[in-house]
């Protein structure tokens, strides 16, 4: 960056050309990249310097000249300060259009050859884009004598308390709320983020949004419990949809969520819910999808992506709990699952069975020692799904399967940049036939994408 041209509390009017990754607008100064929070493309704004880095700069929006015709009224109260969502000042239609241009531009970026021939899809998104999570993990905290649960204001320790997220599937709200108030009545110890001190940290809801099971899981620095009794009663009150509540403990100084140890105090270990045809059953600290009703879409489009005719071989690599292999085994002759989590592959077992599947087969280990190994013994998938965190895929993962080759390759992405630069490296041997970006969190920056990758001739 040519710092000389700008300097810290700096004030000028700017261009806004696109969306960046984070959701924020992005404009050029003097040939320096600039992001401003809450700008949108194509707005004529004035801003003012916060953050020099050495490659660009952060400004905050001072005023707007030239508005968007894609802007509107946040509709969530506490949405400046909370941080959760980054779009709900854009019409969820515009928010659609720029998911699509975060991926364009994240392969102009990486492969640019692609991001000028490949055939990038619009983005598919949500009839109603809100109250969609099926599951909230609200902080608890005490000021005086008042109980809050909610977010932490975005880079702050002070704790939002949120009554109503228009994200949120409203049974999960409603849940939080009735138990903050009962925690509030009964006295129970609050957990203190500076002295570590107290009991309760966090209360979990999650919903079945097909089966209406909910259950409730509050996260404790130790196992007691005072007023036991009387708490789950009150509890079971708030929500008939209530069949599972559960303690888990988490001693540690850390910022992550559940410790080892879980407790069912009331009703049964897990909930039920459904995606599609498939049943599974969660216990509280189970992975599952955020937003079922998309993930169900999503899934389809893998499923499109893979072509499967019945006759094909499939590896479901970074599988989890086994949702996509058993998403693709009625069309496959067989299905092969691997995550270096015991415990995923644990359930992913348990899902096959469930279901029937006899012929889904899971392992634990890493993707590229288990293809190594099959391939010595005379097994070559037709077709590979990964669906990987999003750091993106393992090189060593990806010098695999250029050796081994399978015809189709399907990458379900959750961070367009990695996938960019994965892209770089499975082009030599592939052709990207499509790409699918699809919405599972609306009114967030965030954006999944369905890649469908063809073997080239030539290999």
């Amino acid at each position: 960056m040519n710092q000389t041209t700008m300097a810290l509390g700096q004030k000028f009017p700017l261009t806004i050309k696109r969306l960046g990754i984070n959701g924020e607008g992005v404009g050029f100064f003097k040939r320096n990249v600039v992001f401003v929070k809450g700008a949108l493309p194509g707005e004529e704004v004035t801003v003012k310097i916060t953050k020099l880095q050495r490659n660009f700069a952060e400004a905050e929006l001072l005023s707007i000249r030239k508005q968007s015709e894609d802007r509107q009224e946040a509709p969530c109260p506490v949405y400046d300060e909370c941080g959760g969502c980054q779009l709900q000042h854009m019409t969820y239609e515009a928010q659609l259009k720029n998911k699509r241009d975060i991926v364009i531009q994240a392969l102009e970026k990486y492969v640019p050859e692609i991001a000028a021939n490949a055939d990038i899809r619009p983005t598919l998104g949500m009839d109603n884009p809100w109250h969609y999570r099926n599951k909230s993990q609200f902080q608890v905290r005490k000021e005086g004598k008042r109980v809050y649960a909610g977010l932490f204001t975005e880079g702050s320790n002070k704790l939002l308390n949120i009554n109503d997220c228009l994200v949120q599937h409203p049974v999960t709200s409603k849940i939080t709320v009735g138990t903050r108030k009962i925690l509030q009545k009964l006295n129970i110890p609050i957990y203190d983020g500076k002295t570590l001190n107290g009991l309760v940290r966090t209360i979990v809801v999650r919903t079945g949004i097909r089966t209406g099971e909910t259950q409730l899981c509050l996260v404790t620095t130790r196992n007691e419990l005072p007023h036991k009794a009387e708490l789950i009663e009150r509890i079971k009150k708030i929500d008939p949809s209530i069949v599972s509540i559960t303690q888990n403990i988490n001693r540690e100084k850390t910022s992550l969520i559940f410790g080892d140890e879980t407790i069912v105090l009331d009703g049964k270990e897990t909930i039920h819910e459904e995606l599609g045809e498939l049943a599974f059953d969660l216990s509280s600290r189970a992975f599952f999808q955020l937003n079922p009703e998309q993930t169900v879409h999503l899934y389809d489009e893998i499923k499109k992506a893979a072509a499967l005719t019945g006759k094909e071989t499939v590896v479901d690599a970074y599988c989890g709990v086994g949702t996509i292999g058993l998403w693709l085994a009625r069309d496959a002759k067989e299905v092969r699952g691997m995550d270096v989590v015991p415990e995923s592959i644990v359930d992913a077992k348990r899902n096959a069975r469930h279901h029937g599947f006899q012929h889904a087969r899971y392992y634990t280990g890493k993707a590229e020692d288990l293809l190594a190994r099959w391939r010595r013994e005379d097994f070559t998938p037709d077709v590979i799904t990964v669906d990987p965190p999003r750091t993106g895929l393992d090189r060593k993962f990806i010098e695999s399967v250029l050796k081994i080759k399978p015809k189709r390759f399907v990458y379900t992405s959750c961070n367009p940049s990695t996938l960019a630069k994965d892209l770089q490296q499975l082009t030599k041997i592939y052709h990207v036939e499509y790409l699918q970006p699809v919405d599972m969190f609306p009114q967030t920056a965030h954006v999944e994408v369905v890649t469908q990758l063809i073997l080239k001739k030539s290999h």
